[in-house]
């Protein structure tokens, strides 16, 4: 169903900003595109620009194995007619109206039974980020120099064989108009960075990373240095600690693996798309369900500026909203674009996303979270006799309701005190089972995205951002030896 998220992949970034701003004061992208929209024969008609450019700096072990700056800019067409859709796309925006005429056959031969959108006011409006420290303007040659320092206090143990480094940075400006009359602007910043440390002893091998990325500028990515030192000495540690033995066991969850909980194995399944087409889902995912205590409380929210998953207006023009998912243990909502929310006659969330303009949009989380429940982690901790404190993720699967995830490191906790460190931590099980047997929820919330991405119908990586508190899960399965 999904792709956890990995190193991202070079995304439209900083050095195209004059060229937009030039043409945005002639006012011909905005022409085109309202044009475009009003003269095609269609039901319905959209037009999106994407422009923006790039920075990526990778280290790997001792060698700086790419360095550069990137620019792109292209754009589509996607037209309803008659029941079908027709999706075009373009890097020569004087071909525009040659590709909407295209998108409009398409339409024409795809024709079928009647798809309707669910209606949005029209909008008209714009948005840009204004981050603290502005990547670009940081020199390239200042931002190799930081990710050649941190790659050197990584190496700077014997037992750490090789590291990796990765920075990027971006900016997006998108250009969206349709024929209902909405025309937006929006233009997000993106900076991260991901630290990697792979300790080795013999055939045990080791690793351990981190990783920052929203869209709060490049203050980000500095000051990683104790991020650094942490990461090396988790994987060297992690040498020496004992494989977990195989069982089931109460486990606490850190904030970073109840973020990836929420999003990989419950979130996907709030996706609308999903459900609608699976009809064993569909009749899983029943509002009103119970699914756990309540104090379990789900949400998704594309309001929280800065965020990795923060947007202002999604890519059909629908404005960002906070969508409860579960309230109080029971399941109330589900994400939408405009076409699902309609064949369930439910409202848009403004969940409809798309990469690049080489995608049409679907429907996909923003910022994923558990809601903080009353206890510090230390009251969880000192009520937990015996058990597992799970803590990050190195890689996981979902397959519908089944997870299976890795925890980055652990510690065994035995009369609510935290003893020895494990590794080889695997946690399994069905996601509604796991819901339900979430007994304890802590009030200290955490977000995070990362260079890393969600991916769905290939589409990835596409920023996003989860998380959560400290939460205790009964009846774990955990494998081991």
């Amino acid at each position: 169903m999904s792709d956890r998220r990995g190193p991202s992949a070079v995304a439209p970034s900083c050095i195209a900003r004059r060229s937009v701003e030039t043409r945005r004061e002639e006012g011909t992208v905005r022409e085109k595109l309202l044009n475009i929209c009003q003269s095609v024969p269609a039901d319905f008609v959209e037009v999106r620009v994407h422009e923006g450019s790039s920075t990526s700096v990778d280290y790997a072990g001792k060698e700086l194995e790419d360095i550069g700056e990137r620019t792109g800019l292209g754009g589509c067409v996607r037209v309803l007619k008659d029941g079908g859709w027709g999706f075009t796309t373009f890097n020569d925006l004087s071909e525009m109206e040659k590709f909407a005429g295209l998108a409009l056959r398409q339409a024409e031969l795809a024709g079928g039974e009647a798809i309707a959108l669910a209606p949005v006011e029209p909008q008209t409006g714009a948005y840009r980020s204004s981050p603290e420290i502005d990547p670009a303007d940081v020199s390239l040659s200042d931002k190799q120099q930081l990710c050649h320092s941190y790659n050197q206090m990584l190496l700077a143990d014997r037992r750490v064989r090789t590291s990796v480094v990765r920075y990027r940075d971006s900016v997006s400006i998108r250009f969206y108009a349709n024929s209902e009359g909405t025309y937006l602007e929006q233009q997000y910043g993106f900076c991260g960075l991901m630290v990697v440390a792979i300790a080795v002893d013999g055939a045990n091998v080791q690793r351990a990373y981190e990783s920052t990325g929203d869209l709060r500028g490049y203050g980000n990515v500095l000051g990683m240095e104790e991020d650094c030192d942490r990461v090396k000495k988790r994987a060297v540690d992690l040498l020496d600690a004992e494989p977990i033995e195989a069982g089931t066991y109460s486990v606490i969850v850190d904030p970073k693996l109840c973020g990836v909980f929420v999003h990989e194995a419950f979130g996907h399944l709030s996706e609308a798309d999903h459900v609608y087409e699976n009809p064993r889902l569909r009749e899983i995912m029943q509002p009103g369900r119970r699914f756990g205590e309540d104090f379990l409380s789900i949400n998704d929210d594309g309001t929280l500026v800065g965020e990795a998953g923060f947007v202002a207006y999604d890519d059909e023009g629908v404005p960002a909203q906070c969508t409860p998912l579960i309230k109080d243990g029971v399941l109330v909502g589900r994400l939408h674009n405009r076409e699902t929310a309609a064949k369930m006659h439910e409202e848009p969330t403004g969940n409809a996303r798309a990469i690049s303009h080489t995608f049409p949009p679907i429907v996909r989380m923003t910022n994923t979270y558990l809601e903080p429940g009353e206890l510090s982690f230390e009251e969880l901790l000192q009520d937990t006799e015996d058990g597992i404190y799970a803590i990050g993720m190195l890689g996981g699967q979902t397959d519908m309701e089944m997870f299976t995830f890795s925890a980055e490191e652990a510690y065994r906790i035995r009369g609510g005190k935290l003893a020895e460190k494990l590794r080889e931590v695997v946690l399994t099980g069905n996601v509604f089972k796991t819901l339900a047997d979430i007994d304890a929820v802590g009030r200290d919330v955490k977000l995070h995205g990362g260079l890393g991405g969600c991916g769905k119908a290939g589409q990835s990586p596409l920023r996003v951002g989860d998380g959560g508190p400290h939460c205790r899960i009964r009846n774990v399965v955990i494998g081991g030896r």
